[in-house]
């Protein structure tokens, strides 16, 4: 594998020599190795920050100076180990073939990362190549594990992924590295931060949580995290107030206008992609500062680190929520892991500084910094401290450890199982155990399932963690429920039946949005230059609702519908119509059966003294019609009366169309002649029945009028129709009043001259008003309008033509004889 230009090696050759391949760099040693027929490499960061120097490059680089030892990369390194040592004491995977390994340190750097994954894919040593093929031989290993962050292990695997080298991390969650073009050989035995930032969206949505702030590791790792949030978080609703980054190597003032941000949010969740370390930096921060009742969400870098909780003792993280790999446990691993001395025999510095810390002693020969700290003896117990490394809250992830270096385990034992050879010595391509380890299926002695997806990666699984503090000031992480990406969308996501503690130690979840829930009854309106979390609630319209909360529009009612005062429900109209219940309706109708018993009286009358002068000198026949059709006249202004319906609608207006010319024609044939009668009736007969068979009246529901009111009331059908009908009873009466105006002085004392032109005169004016008060008039008012046209003007030809006559019948009988209705000159008898 043509690995050695990756190096800067640089090949000498002369006559006398071969070609050699020399490593031009310093030399990079591993902080642990065993040798064995195959080799596993790893990288851990043993420390999680380095010294900064100012390069003059006046001269070669020194190495990297390291700082901050990292337990967790320990932990890391014993679960690798734990797992090797259980493949080599196996019968059944991998008999008679033992597996070295390789460890370094990477510190958390990016360069550094990349500089020992070459080292473990070329080695350090001088190379004697045959000419043919200078700097060509095998890779020094087989795989690599590691690393734990996703920023180095990117670069790591750009590096070594065209050589196709597997490189398994536990611990680097970023999504781009499920990108297979670009990170061919990158696989992970811990779910991509694709899945984790959409359940972690999902989480913050089912709290309620609208109006959140975000800080996130200024790495690959926090960035793209943060992103597939921030994208999930929109979709649903969810806005960022602010969203920052940094990181732990970062100046202080940096880190200063962070808590700034925060003290001048109205935000009360605060969402964060963080790796421990990044944490552990802003939570001192914060401590200064004692910026308390925040509710924070985090991811797995944190959430369930008891060295962060451990750090936290002003309790700013209590209540914090957050998504972890579900728990797991290994038997014997954790004895292993806290069983150090084997450590002791790689006898180098980073041994020395790791039992200092570890048992915070100092060896005499130390040149350890510290003061004021007893003498290690070498013989300390580590069962009698209690710090981050003996902390085994992370057991999940050293699971994943274990199980990537399983995985590996498996492939190599079934591509020897396939060759059919005992040669311990066998020459492996690492391309085929790639494509072996991509596709192994195998379960775990404890029962877990491990397989990669076309991506290199494992099913997404998340328990949900509560911080809980417990009476004695230690933080118990408890499990409060699961997010499990395998099930449908709407089941992802489910709560335990187990109490939260929330931020401050509350009960009730806290409330973090920009604006109110905007109630039902009111719609949703966005304050300008602000996000779509920010708005203002304003009610509905009139005839509008909205009957959920944070409705963005408001839906307007069906037309025989009408909002309620709360705007949030539409409740049917109320019908209104001319009732007979209501007192304009009832004083309506009494004042239509007056006019119609009291035309009845004076027919009786009529009758009575039908053979006296006065009944038999004004046409008696007319008289008796023209009753008749006063009495139809006030009768039929009940049909007004009443909800309308087909049958009503089409008889009110005929009815009266029909009787008021008859009565008007009767009238007009007391000025002519008895024949004028019949034949003025006809037309007006013939436009009725042509109005009834071409568009006749029908019900009408008017919806317009009222807004919070239904009109029932009867549609003119043909406007020409209603208007011909009016119109023509207008000419008649036009008609009448011309010709008995002009009557009215004839000599004879049996001349109905001017009581007739009276009644026409009052009738005209009627009618005349009618017409613009019937127009204006809204609703149930326009009938009543028509109605008291109606009454108005019958009582008019009623009283005008016939009441004088009643008068000399009853009250003044000495005037009812032929004489009196013979002499000129006499006083007039009507």
């Amino acid at each position: 594998m043509p690995a050695c230009p990756l190096l800067l090696l640089v090949v000498s050759a002369s006559q006398a020599e071969k070609s050699v391949c020399r490593l031009r760099a310093d030399p990079e040693n591993p902080q642990l190795s065993m040798d064995g027929d195959i080799m596993l490499g790893g990288i851990f960061s043993f420390h999680s920050r380095w010294k900064d120097r100012q390069e003059t490059y006046m001269h070669k680089p020194l190495p990297l100076q390291c700082t901050s030892l990292n337990f967790r990369g320990f932990q890391f390194a014993q679960a690798m180990l734990f797992a090797l040592e259980e493949i080599n004491n196996s019968t059944e995977l991998l008999p008679g073939i033992s597996l070295g390994y390789k460890i370094y340190d990477a510190c958390g750097s990016i360069a550094r990362g990349v500089r020992v994954a070459l080292a473990l894919a070329n080695g350090n040593e001088d190379v004697s190549a045959p000419s043919e093929a200078p700097c060509a031989r095998p890779a020094q290993v087989q795989a690599i594990m590691g690393e734990s962050s996703s920023s180095p292990s990117m670069a790591i695997a750009t590096v070594i992924g065209p050589f196709h080298m597997p490189l398994v991390s536990h611990f680097a969650t970023c999504a781009y590295l499920s990108d297979k073009t670009k990170y061919p050989s990158f696989l992970r035995t811990i779910p991509s931060d694709y899945y984790q930032s959409r359940a972690l969206a999902q989480l913050v949505k089912h709290f309620g949580w609208t109006w959140v702030g975000a800080i996130r590791t200024n790495d690959d790792y926090g960035n793209d995290g943060m992103a597939t949030f921030t994208e999930t978080a929109q979709q649903l609703g969810i806005c960022l107030e602010y969203s920052v980054a940094f990181f732990r190597t970062d100046p202080p003032d940096k880190i200063q206008k962070i808590i700034d941000i925060i003290k001048a949010s109205t935000s009360k969740v605060i969402i964060t992609f963080l790796s421990h370390m990044d944490m552990d930096v802003l939570i001192h921060e914060l401590s200064n500062h004692n910026l308390t009742g925040y509710q924070w969400v985090g991811t797995e870098g944190w959430i369930f680190d008891s060295q962060t909780a451990s750090m936290d003792r002003h309790h700013i993280l209590d209540g914090a929520i957050g998504l972890f790999i579900p728990q797991a446990h290994v038997s014997g691993m954790r004895d292993f892991i806290l069983d150090v001395k084997p450590l002791n025999s790689s006898s180098n510095e980073l041994f020395t500084e790791f039992w200092e810390t570890l048992f915070s002693c100092k060896f005499k020969q130390s040149n350890s910094s510290a003061r004021n700290q007893r003498e290690c003896t070498g013989h300390e117990d580590v069962n009698k401290v209690q710090n981050s490394f003996t902390d085994m809250s992370l057991m999940p992830i050293f699971n994943n450890v274990y199980k990537g270096v399983y995985a590996v385990a498996h492939a190599l034992h079934n591509i020897l199982s396939c060759n059919k050879t005992s040669n311990n010595k066998v020459q492996l391509d690492p391309f085929t155990i790639l494509q072996h380890i991509r596709n192994i299926k195998f379960q775990t002695k404890e029962g877990d399932k491990v397989y990669f997806n076309e991506n290199g990666d494992p099913a997404a699984k998340y328990e949900i963690i509560n911080w809980q503090p417990t009476k004695n000031g230690i933080v118990d992480f408890v499990t409060v429920g699961l997010h499990d990406t395998s099930l449908p969308a709407d089941k992802q996501l489910t709560l335990q039946n187990k109490p939260f503690i929330w931020a401050q130690n509350s009960q009730q979840v806290p409330l973090s949005v920009c604006s109110e829930k905007c109630s039902p009854g009111t719609r949703k309106v966005l304050q300008k230059g602000k996000p779509v979390c920010c708005y203002d609630c304003l009610s509905c319209a009139e005839g509008e609702i909205s009957n959920i909360t944070d409705s963005i529009t408001c839906v307007r009612c069906h037309p025989e519908f009408w909002s309620n005062e709360k705007r949030d429900a539409c409740v049917k109209k109320e019908a209104e119509f001319l009732s007979y219940e209501e007192i304009m309706g009832a004083l309506l109708t009494a004042a239509s059966l007056f006019g119609t018993c009291m035309t009845a009286v004076v027919a009786f009358i009529f009758f009575r003294y039908r053979q006296t002068p006065v009944v038999r000198a004004n046409n008696s026949e007319l008289s008796f019609l023209l009753l008749f059709s006063l009495t139809l006249c006030f009768l039929c202004s009940l049909t007004f009366i009443g909800q309308p319906s087909e049958w009503s609608c089409m008889l009110r207006h005929t009815a009266f169309g029909i009787t008021f010319v008859l009565c008007i024609s009767c009238v007009l044939g007391k000025t002519i002649v008895v024949l004028m009668a019949f034949r003025a009736t006809l037309p007006g007969i013939i436009i009725c029945i042509l109005w009834l068979t071409i568009s006749p009246p029908f019900p009408f529901k008017d919806l317009k009028t009222f807004k919070d009111k239904i009109i029932l009331e009867c549609a003119l059908g043909s406007a020409v129709g209603f208007w011909a009908v009016l119109g023509y009873i207008g000419l008649l009466s036009m008609l009448c009043f011309i010709l008995a105006f002009l009557a009215r002085k004839l000599p004879d004392n049996f001349n109905e001259a001017k009581f007739i032109t009276f009644s026409m005169l009052i009738f005209c004016a009627v009618w005349i008003t009618f017409i613009p008060a019937y127009v204006s008039s809204p609703g149930k008012f326009s009938v009543a309008v028509e109605i008291f046209a109606i009454l108005a003007s019958s009582f008019g030809l009623l009283i005008c033509i016939f009441i004088p006559k009643c008068y000399i019948i009853l009250l003044k009988p000495e005037r009812n004889t032929k004489k009196n209705m013979m002499v000129r000159g006499a006083p007039k008898s009507s």
